[in-house]
């Protein structure tokens, strides 16, 4: 019941369409914003340790989501796990970037952002930005801007982990499956409904043990 405790006490019962809309609006602005080819969102699947296309914008949109690759490669593996901030103006110069990762993808950039998305201390996955146009300059304030960008991402990324977790908590037979119906109609409720709601969700979490 673990995990039906942790989704109680944070009160996340949106689905995972809605998570992932959030996610997919926040590249497709970056994408926009920079004037770029293409923006991506990571995910880190811990018990996998890959990182996983969740929201494409531009190049690949309709190709990638769902797309694997070991957590340790190229570009958005080092940001991941240097959880530092990357701009490469030249990719066939720097020797972090996997060509063949990216050939995989059908796309190989010419230039990238990228940024770790970061919860707390922990490293959620890594967003990226492809190929601006080359004849504009990155700047300081474009940076503090991609990390607005990143903590938007990572928060529709946390969303999104803690709805699975709790979809999966609340998915099985019997008592869950109730309660994860109950949930579901929370989503939707006016506020006053919906606390009442958690509250007694917390309270059957506890009788349920």
């Amino acid at each position: 019941m673990t995990d039906l405790r942790a989704a109680v006490a944070a009160g996340v019962f949106g689905t995972d369409e809605a998570f992932r809309a959030l996610l997919q609006s926040t590249v497709e602005t970056a994408r926009a914003i920079f004037h770029a080819k293409a923006s991506s969102a990571f995910l880190l699947d811990e018990e996998t340790d890959e990182l996983v296309f969740e929201a494409v914008a531009g190049e690949g949109a309709d190709t990638l989501i769902g797309r694997r690759f070991p957590s340790s490669t190229g570009v958005a593996g080092w940001v991941l796990v240097t959880r530092q901030p990357l701009v490469v103006d030249d990719l066939s110069k720097d020797t972090r970037f996997s060509r063949d990762a990216a050939a995989s993808t059908g796309y190989v950039p010419r230039g990238m952002m990228a940024v770790p998305l970061l919860v707390e201390d922990k490293a959620l996955g890594v967003l990226e930005v492809l190929d601006r146009p080359a004849d504009i300059a990155f700047t300081l304030a474009e940076m503090d801007l991609l990390g607005l960008f990143a903590n938007q991402a990572a928060i529709a990324l946390d969303l999104l982990q803690r709805a699975r977790r709790a979809q999966a908590a609340l998915g099985g037979e019997g008592e869950l499956a109730a309660l994860g119906r109950f949930a579901a109609r929370l989503e939707d409720a006016p506020e006053e409904t919906r606390a009442a709601g958690l509250e007694l969700l917390a309270a059957l979490e506890r009788l349920l043990g």
